[in-house]
């Protein structure tokens, strides 16, 4: 099962917003207004309250409580965005984050290791499963099709999936 009480980074601080201490953020959550349901942010391990956001053009706004004007909320710019494991909702039987499953051994259904999952990314058409083993692997994450099964217990991912891919 999932560490708990380990830091997810769902976005980050990418520069300023006004003079009132408001910053701009990208978020990695989708949609991207969920990074503004999660307070305390975890700004290098320090807690600190969202004390307002909203949506702004294509983007994101936020005050941090405690940082009242600009020159205060520079210091934020670049910093990432995490909350604890713990914050987030749990997933639905067929959902996973993406956090869970780094690190996760991964073998074919013919009992093949293939590797462990280094981290995940995005086509569009579906996820991608980065696998770092004798050689990187890039796995599509088909639930059903290619991927057949996720063992937390195990820390075991099973596709079916030709090694020499």
């Amino acid at each position: 099962m999932a560490d708990e009480s380990r830091l997810i980074v769902l976005g980050r601080i990418s520069g300023l917003y006004g003079v009132r201490g408001w910053v701009r953020i990208f978020s990695d959550t989708d949609p991207r207004e969920n990074i503004l349901r999660y307070s305390p942010w975890l700004l290098d391990g320090t807690p600190y309250e969202v004390a307002e956001g909203k949506r702004h053009g294509k983007g994101l706004v936020a005050r941090v409580r405690g940082f009242e004007d600009r020159d205060q909320a520079a210091g934020l710019i670049g910093k990432n965005i995490a909350v604890r494991r713990d914050q987030l909702p749990p997933p639905r039987a067929d959902e996973f984050y993406w956090a869970d499953l780094e690190g996760l051994a991964v073998v074919t259904t013919e009992g093949t290791d293939m590797g462990r999952v280094s981290h995940l990314f995005e086509t569009g058409a579906n996820d991608v499963l980065v696998v770092a083993g004798d050689r990187e692997r890039l796995i599509p994450f088909v639930w059903g099709d290619v991927v057949k099964d996720v063992d937390f217990a195990q820390a075991l991912i099973r596709v079916d999936w030709d090694p020499d891919f």
